[in-house]
């Protein structure tokens, strides 16, 4: 897909790795200027290095969504650098909980890691860019949730209450920024192949694993997402065409959240 973002300046969270790059790769393809920021700060330079290396087009920036007054200078940082902020892609996530656990049993510790980095950072995020988007004049947010979202899964209480938190929060958002020229909208990824996810989906033959193959019968299109599937989405959402789109969730997990795909 081929979209008119020359002159836009974009700001994406972990976008390092998995789907944050590949909203990356897109948004350079189609024109616009990237600030990456990730946790990770050395793979996100190694990212712009693999990218083509820094230039007035892509820059690295290392940053922790959750830390609000750090991110208020980053934002600034990256205004000042780059001249305007007009996009911001609040991609960054976790969810990393080794064991699963029911509510009563779910560390409180997890709790709150997830949460300050799934739905603060959003909020913490948002709060540090959008005078930028209002000073260029608006701009775009796209918000990542997930399918966890809109269709609670068990044993993941934490993930599954800042997903949908990231839902409401999208809306309230294009509710108040819409007025002013700022357009937000959500995309909730399913199941997506990520270097992270490889592990679970594949078996070393290749094939996928006895968990993968029961977790994909439940997706019609009988497969995980890409990451570059996710990021068309969420370019659409910028993309100049998408202009009367506000406080929409795009749901990019292959009929996963249809309904029943399995005879029972």
């Amino acid at each position: 897909m081929q979209v008119n973002l020359q002159n836009q300046v974009a700001v994406i969270t972990g976008g390092a790795q998995g789907i944050g790059r590949a909203i990356v790769e897109q948004f350079l393809a189609n024109g616009a200027a990237v600030a990456i920021v990730d946790i990770q700060e050395k793979v996100a330079q190694q990212t712009v290095i693999d990218l083509g290396g820094p230039s007035e087009k892509l820059l690295a920036f290392g940053g922790d969504v959750s830390d609000a007054p750090g991110m208020k200078r980053l934002a600034d940082d990256v205004a000042a650098r780059f001249g305007k902020i007009t996009i911001l892609v609040n991609n960054a996530g976790i969810n990393t909980v080794k064991d699963r656990r029911p509510v009563h049993e779910y560390a409180m510790e997890d709790w709150q890691r997830i949460l300050q980095v799934d739905l603060t950072g959003v909020f913490a995020t948002s709060q540090a860019v959008v005078p930028h988007l209002l000073n260029a004049g608006g701009g775009r947010i796209v918000n990542i949730s997930s399918v966890a979202g809109l269709v609670p899964l068990r044993l993941q209480s934490a993930f599954v209450a800042a997903k949908a938190g990231v839902i409401n929060l999208t809306k309230s958002m294009a509710l108040e920024l819409g007025p002013q020229n700022i357009l937000v909208n959500g995309v909730a990824p399913g199941s997506t192949l990520t270097a992270g996810t490889r592990a679970l989906f594949y078996g070393a033959d290749g094939s996928y694993s006895q968990n993968a193959a029961s977790l994909i019968s439940h997706i019609p299109l009988g497969r995980p997402g890409e990451p570059e599937e996710i990021a068309a989405a969420v370019l659409f959402l910028v993309a100049p065409e998408a202009s009367y789109i506000n406080g929409c969730i795009i749901t990019v997990d292959g009929g996963w959240t249809a309904g029943y795909h399995r005879e029972w």
